[in-house]
């Protein structure tokens, strides 16, 4: 994710880190090389190319904006949707951070593996919807036993839950607190797990592929005919507004395709290792381990 603590005029016309530029250049170039041939064309021999009015190009200029914002706002609720989960774990996780010391006060080693199958579960998470190695990331967070049968697992964060609820089983059938307070651990826990559900149903559930190609198809046969339709109110101005509307089209849709799916390490994807150490910090922190520095941008980009 970018991180821009300033945005002044230079940076808001000049800036290419965490813009669309670098996907759609070529798109760019190829609408302004065919936007230069037709200009030139039309100059060389007048009457060369057909003329061809600027109100269809209106029209499906306007109709086109109105479903790529929408495509857009789609997208950018399916962003903010995993963002929203990501802040529902780090609530979680600060709730047992919290809790389990206070309810096991005398049983310091099944506190810190509790909570410390919490943060390898948001690290295997974490993992899985970036499409690394889940056992790489969760083994050093589980006990040996655990770790080395992650392999043959399929849902290898939801087994760091599975051990950290029964070790609340195991303490609650021991006495070391009463039915109402297992419910309510048990409750935070039930919360990672619908995280999980929530995100995995964001990273596997793209927008409907027919939407998709509609648009992109469309804004391609905007911008290349557009040209034709420009040249003969603007004369050599013709490349300057095709490449506009081609950066503006290309661009929303590309952005779009950015947001759809948010997991992952483009500049405008959500900090999922910032956001896991964040749970890390807090884990630490209850379990009197050194906690880790926060992650830091690097170059303006968070991961």
């Amino acid at each position: 994710m970018i991180v821009q603590k300033e945005l002044n005029v230079p940076t808001m016309l000049f800036t290419l880190r965490g813009t669309v530029v670098p996907r759609i250049w070529l798109h760019i170039l190829l609408i302004a090389a065919l936007a230069v041939a037709v200009t030139a064309a039309d100059a060389w021999r007048p009457g060369l190319l057909p003329e061809i009015s600027l109100a269809p190009f209106s029209l499906i200029g306007l109709v086109l904006s109105i479903f790529l914002g929408f495509r857009n706002n789609v997208c950018y609720e399916r962003w903010w949707e995993g963002r929203k989960q990501w802040g529902q774990a780090i609530s979680c996780a600060r709730a047992l951070a919290r809790d389990i010391p206070a309810f096991l006060p005398n049983d310091r080693p099944r506190q810190i593996r509790i909570l410390r199958r919490v943060a390898g579960f948001a690290a295997g998470l974490a993992a899985r919807l970036r499409e690394r190695d889940e056992s790489a990331a969760l083994a050093p967070w589980l006990p040996a036993p655990e770790a080395e049968a992650l392999p043959g697992l399929r849902n290898r964060p939801g087994a760091a839950l599975s051990g950290a609820t029964r070790e609340l089983a195991e303490a609650w059938r021991e006495g070391a607190f009463g039915e109402i307070t297992l419910q309510a651990l048990a409750a935070h826990v039930d919360g990672l797990s619908a995280v999980q559900t929530a995100c995995e149903r964001i990273a596997t559930t793209p927008t409907p592929f027919s939407y998709s190609l509609l648009l992109h198809r469309t804004c391609w046969i905007f911008c290349l005919l557009a040209p034709f339709g420009l040249v003969g109110a603007l004369g050599w101005l013709t490349p300057f507004f095709a490449v506009l509307l081609a950066y503006a089209f290309f661009g929303l849709d590309a952005l779009g395709d950015e947001l759809e799916l948010p997991f992952g390490l483009m500049p405008n994807h959500l900090p999922l290792d910032a956001l896991v150490r964040a749970i890390e910090i807090e884990i630490a922190e209850a379990t009197g381990e050194p906690p880790p520095e926060p992650l830091a941008p690097v170059s303006g980009r968070l991961t």
